[in-house]
């Protein structure tokens, strides 16, 4: 059973790398299962969070390696609406952060951050911080249940 624990964390960390890009896929479904199945809480936490993390800064460096070209000419946005979007970009750019473990939209925050060219290790830490403390609400709900349930 160990062994198919081991294929278990790997499944986890390649699901929650995914669910963090477009992929729609959600990493908390498959942290559950992974405890359902008998994994070690602590050893789940931090594969979901690294697995995670490291998604969300693969959208950040796609999105550093954009261009304002590119999306003034593919997307036809205005280089007035851009350079207003990196206002609002500099000025939260912690909390966008801290906030990209959000659903449909912390896709969209990583990249603009990248886009922005945020710094990042200041994104990256925050990245993982919202990150991690979303899966210890998880981990925190799974403690929780009754006995009989476990």
């Amino acid at each position: 059973m160990e062994f198919l624990l081991d294929w278990g964390y790997l499944g986890l960390f390649l699901g929650s790398f995914l669910a963090s890009t477009i992929v729609p896929f959600s990493s908390e479904f498959l942290l559950i299962g992974m405890l359902l199945a008998g994994g070690n809480p602590w050893l789940c936490f931090a594969v979901a969070t690294v697995g995670n993390g490291t998604g969300s800064l693969t959208c950040y460096g796609l999105g550093y390696l954009g261009k304002w070209e590119w999306i003034e000419k593919w997307l036809r946005v205005k280089r007035e609406k851009l350079e207003k979007q990196q206002q609002i970009i500099l000025k939260w750019s912690s909390l966008v952060a801290l906030l990209c473990w959000l659903p449909l939209v912390g896709d969209i925050f990583a990249v603009g951050l990248g886009f922005y060219k945020i710094p990042f290790w200041k994104t990256a830490i925050l990245m993982f911080i919202g990150k991690a403390l979303r899966f210890l609400f998880w981990i925190g709900i799974w403690f929780l249940l009754p006995e009989k349930l476990l």
